[in-house]
């Protein structure tokens, strides 16, 4: 298929297009490099044997996005573009509100303009609002906790809801975790413009000498040693979900949580990136995040039934990978 990758050079898009490639199919990219790096298009095109097509362009930006429909017969689209920190969702909503809702709005209008039928939506687990884990794909949806969780719960609400009044129009919402680690080559990896706003990239920053010490956010958390548990997911399980869902795409919507079922305390995580990679990096407990949550993790057994799809790399692998690229990243 030819498949268009929204953000397909960010964290997990450049991933994707790895798998996707490797499984036969042809990409085209569009990224405004917002929060990702020109550079990685080479590293693809190194990695996969083939570069992508490539257009610096914002989604929300309807008569450039067209031209990529004009240019190309696009089969399917798999649509990561996106603000995407909680954090400053809470003190910039209306960016957020924007950018992650407007990009949706659009895309999904010219997919139904030029007959596009496979749409895959990166969603996360935020949709689910503070609902006891593990979190399952048939629970009703809770006001989330900030703003870019609202953004991905309207925009599944506009892809189902366009799905519904336009039959031949298939979507497939994925609701992910923390992803962490990067390719095993440690060419590729996550590498944020400016301060990062996830845990591991932080981490690694923090044992590269770059940043004085990691800040953990609450150590008074209802949880087995007070910091925020989560579902760390291997970026490239999550890439290889990705590809499983838009080659088994059924009609109307799909929903699955892509995860590995387990949760890890942000301590647990630490500890392990220390002791897999023997290094040390120095922390300081300080107050809660606005917009966080005790514990999240999921109901993974959907998406290995209906997708044939499984977690299969662990925490050491995760930080060892994490490691490895953040080492190799000059």
């Amino acid at each position: 298929m030819n498949i268009l990758v929204t953000g397909g050079l960010g964290f997990i898009g450049s991933h994707t297009t790895i798998e996707l490639i490797k499984n036969n199919h042809t990409v085209i990219i569009a990224d405004n490099l917002i929060n990702s790096k020109i550079e990685v298009l080479d590293k693809l095109s190194t990695l996969a044997g083939i570069q992508p097509t490539f257009y610096q362009i914002d989604v929300t930006d309807e008569a450039k996005l067209e031209e990529v429909f004009v240019n190309h017969k696009i089969d399917g689209v798999i649509h990561f573009a996106g603000l995407k920190a909680v954090g400053e969702s809470v003190s910039k909503p209306l960016e957020y509100y924007y950018n992650n809702l407007v990009s949706t709005m659009i895309l999904s209008k010219i997919c139904v303009k030029y007959g596009v039928s496979k749409f895959v939506f990166s969603s996360s687990a935020t949709v689910y609002g503070d609902q006891p884990s593990p979190l399952k794909e048939d629970m009703e949806l809770k006001k989330t906790t900030n703003p870019y969780g609202e953004t991905k719960a309207m925009s599944e609400r506009i892809l189902t809801d366009t799905s519904i009044a336009n039959p031949n129009f298939a979507v497939s919402l994925l609701r992910y975790f923390n992803p962490v680690g990067a390719h095993e080559s440690g060419f590729i990896g996550e590498d944020p413009n400016g301060i990062p706003n996830n845990l591991m990239p932080f981490v690694t920053k923090v044992a590269k000498g770059q940043l004085e010490k990691l800040s953990v956010f609450g150590n008074d958390y209802d949880t087995i040693d007070g910091t925020g548990v989560r579902d760390y997911i291997h970026v490239v399980d999550l890439a290889k979900g990705h590809v499983k869902a838009i080659e088994n795409l059924k009609e109307g919507v799909n929903i699955y949580n892509l995860g590995t079922g387990k949760g890890t305390s942000v301590l647990e995580l630490v500890n392990a990136f220390m002791k897999v990679n023997d290094i040390d990096v120095p922390f300081d407990i300080v107050g809660r995040r606005p917009g966080d949550i005790a514990t999240c993790f999921a109901d993974a057994s959907k998406a290995e039934k209906e997708l044939g799809w499984k977690a299969e790399l662990g925490i050491d692998e995760m930080v060892r990978d994490a490691w490895k690229f953040e080492q190799n990243n000059r």
